[in-house]
């Protein structure tokens, strides 16, 4: 089976695969050449299929090119949040296993302080993508080391998608890593693109951070069908409208955050900018609230669609613009081959109406946590996953999320996990017990508060607690605000009660989650 990039890039070889949003472009020939350098160089650093490497960069010209790389060579795909600092990022190379790793000029320095508490450094290659400036001690040139590399189609078979891991954030104080050895099964992936109409003259906008399933996930599906790839290094909701209106998007992916931002532009702002080129604006990640799927629509026309899944399951239901405004509450309904169980807490089926937690089957689910055998298995149930999260079904099949039975807290689309904030948190010698909540929040969906009971005799202020937080976790992660008890609501075994917490910040906002 000949490479499909190699096919686009002689089908269509002046075709733009990539344009950033400063204007720097790839044709499919120039990608593809450029990607069997890198895989060339790859190789000649001793990778070989099944290993794996780990990025750390904005979105760029260069992600595409990389991933094909290593899509070529079956090598394992490892996208690491930019955000991450210190100890979070050694962990992530450590449980990995990552021979290579990959990173932009503003993030070398966040690695080099991780380097001391990373394992096996002389067996890791620390490529810096810095174009022609010198790399730092410890670090090779990623434009020298192209330099010396061929353009031979690497000798591997080929395959539409490579094996990936992506990392979530773990309800234990430690991410796991997502692990699909073969990659994406190649039926799923067509009916991805089936299902949302994607096309090989589509435009397709990478508007959120590559490192998140989704984005990543969604552009990759555009490059398999020979479409251009516009990629936005931040997002901007302004510079999205501008890119959307001069290259005739027709697709993109945003988390409910990145659409609010943009629909409350102001309307004279939108007004500026044409957008009928529109097709598919897909939508997941977080819950996405019925008025601004309101807004996005009066905007966007028919080409809003919601979806629910995970990193884990992949795509689970769907919602199209048909439907979306008539049920702002649902998710969608099931895609075909994609098996719904909604359960009580002793595994069995629930009635239509009633909520129960939801368990998802289909051949996009994942195969295994790295390193992390047990979690795997608790997270199965005779070949269902799930992530916890609680929903109910109506009589004709529609899915609506409701509640979340773990802890998690998804804040602007991303996950955040409280646990791995309690226990940084619980290193302060004035805090002697506290847990992590999300609260409501108009922008974000959630917002994340610590509540904190200090030591006695501490006089412990909110400025403090964000300050400690501030240095040793990633911003994302970071508490935005701080209140203070004398007591938490716990059980008769001593177990925190966090519901009983939260809930009275969400009792006024008139929802759950």
């Amino acid at each position: 089976m000949t490479d499909i990039l190699a096919m686009h890039a002689a089908a269509t070889p002046d075709k733009v695969a990539v344009i950033t949003d400063a204007g720097e472009t790839r044709t499919f020939a120039q990608l593809n050449a450029r990607a069997n350098r890198v895989a060339s160089m790859l190789l000649g650093l001793g990778v070989r299929p099944g290993d794996r490497s780990v990025g750390m960069q904005y979105n760029s010209v260069h992600g595409p090119e990389i991933g094909h790389a290593l899509r070529k060579l079956q090598c394992v795909s490892t996208p690491m949040n930019y955000r991450l600092r210190g100890e979070e990022i050694a962990y992530l190379l450590n449980d990995s296993g990552a021979r290579v790793v990959f990173a932009g000029p503003e993030f070398i320095e966040h690695i080099d302080a991780a380097r001391p508490q990373v394992e096996d450094t002389e067996q890791r290659t620390f490529i810096a993508v810095i174009g022609d400036a010198a790399p730092p001690p410890g670090w090779e040139s990623y434009e020298r080391l192209l330099a010396s590399a061929g353009e031979d189609e690497p000798d591997t078979p080929s395959e539409i998608t490579g094996p990936t891991m992506i990392y979530t954030a773990g309800t234990t104080g430690n991410p796991k890593g997502a692990f699909r050895p073969k990659g994406a099964d190649p039926a799923v992936v067509f009916q991805w693109i089936d299902t949302f109409g994607l096309r090989n003259d589509d435009v397709h906008l990478l508007a959120g951070p590559g490192y998140h399933s989704a984005p990543g996930a969604f552009a990759g599906l555009q490059q398999i069908i020979g479409a251009t790839l516009v990629v936005m290094r931040h997002f901007d909701p302004v510079l999205a409208l501008q890119l959307i209106d001069r290259h005739r998007v027709t697709s993109t992916f945003m988390a409910p955050i990145l659409v609010k931002r943009i629909v409350d532009l102001p309307d004279e702002v939108k007004r500026q900018y044409d957008v009928s080129s529109m097709r598919a604006l897909l939508v997941g990640a977080a819950p996405f609230p019925g008025d601004v799927k309101r807004r996005a629509a009066e905007l966007f026309g028919d080409s809003v669609y919601e979806f629910y899944g995970a990193t884990e399951t992949g795509i689970v239901t769907v919602i199209g613009p048909s439907e979306l405004l008539s049920r702002p509450e649902s998710c969608g309904r099931p895609l075909p081959g994609v098996e719904v169980r909604l359960v009580d807490d002793e595994g069995n089926d629930v009635g239509v109406g009633t909520p129960g937690e939801l368990w998802a089957r289909s051949a996009a689910t994942f195969g295994e946590y790295l390193n992390k055998p047990q979690a795997t298995q608790s997270n199965f149930h005779d070949g269902f996953f799930t992530v916890g999260d609680v929903a109910y079904r109506d009589e004709e099949g529609y899915i609506y999320i409701c509640d979340r039975k773990v802890d998690m807290i998804i804040s602007g689309g991303v996950n955040v996990y409280p646990a791995e904030v309690e226990a940084v948190l619980h290193r302060h010698p004035d805090v002697e017990d506290c847990a992590v909540i999300g609260v409501p929040d108009p922008e974000w969906g959630e917002a994340i508060k610590a509540v904190v009971k200090r030591r006695e005799g501490s006089s412990l202020t909110e400025q403090e607690v964000l300050q400690f937080l501030g240095e040793r976790v990633a911003d994302y992660k970071r508490p935005r605000s701080v209140d203070f008890v004398d007591e938490f609501p716990r059980d008769a075994a001593g177990k925190l009660l966090k519901r009983l917490l939260r809930d009275r910040y969400w009792e006024a906002a008139g929802r759950r989650i």
